[in-house]
């Protein structure tokens, strides 16, 4: 039978771990019980920084890996990049389900939900360029709509 020991703080989380075969891991927390740093035995280390929300929203590597999050007021990860410059933005409506996704691939998504906001149906390409062009319509009549024509053409008010 193999011996595990496991050391815990005042607040149950753990800070000690080693395993039979010698495998060991420690563990730090902040004051809201957010692990902030793991080292194991093989001597790769981990550091975590949380927002006032306990949102994770930065880690890194002993390695030099790291990775960014960024939320909005109703903790939605608005926001995720990682060390290999791969980006993700996403936007939520007012019940907190995904509408938008887009990444640095170029891969962009807009999102609908049935009447109980249960199911997410993706919107197809056509709905998606009808939502462009409404979008660009809007963009363009409100420019001429807060500009006055000059005899040297259209000028910002």
């Amino acid at each position: 039978m193999s011996e595990v020991i496991k050391e815990f703080d005042k607040n149950n989380n753990l800070i000690h771990f080693k395993n039979s075969r010698g495998f060991e891991i420690w563990q730090e927390y902040d004051e809201n019980n957010n692990l902030i740093y793991s080292k194991n035995s093989y001597g790769y280390e981990e550091w975590r920084k949380f927002d006032e929300n306990n949102n994770l929203i930065y880690r890194i590597y002993s390695d030099g890996n790291e990775y960014w999050k960024e939320y909005d007021g109703n903790n939605n990860c608005i926001h995720y990049k990682n060390y290999g410059g791969v980006e993700e933005w996403r936007r939520f409506d007012e019940n907190n389900n995904m509408i938008y996704y887009e990444d640095s691939y170029g891969k962009e998504s807009w999102y609908k939900y049935d009447k109980e906001n249960n199911e997410r149906i993706e919107i197809t390409q056509k709905e998606f360029e009808q939502i462009k062009r409404k979008k660009e319509y809007e963009k363009n009549r409100k420019l001429v709509n807060n500009s006055k024509i000059s005899r040297f053409g259209i000028m910002d008010i």
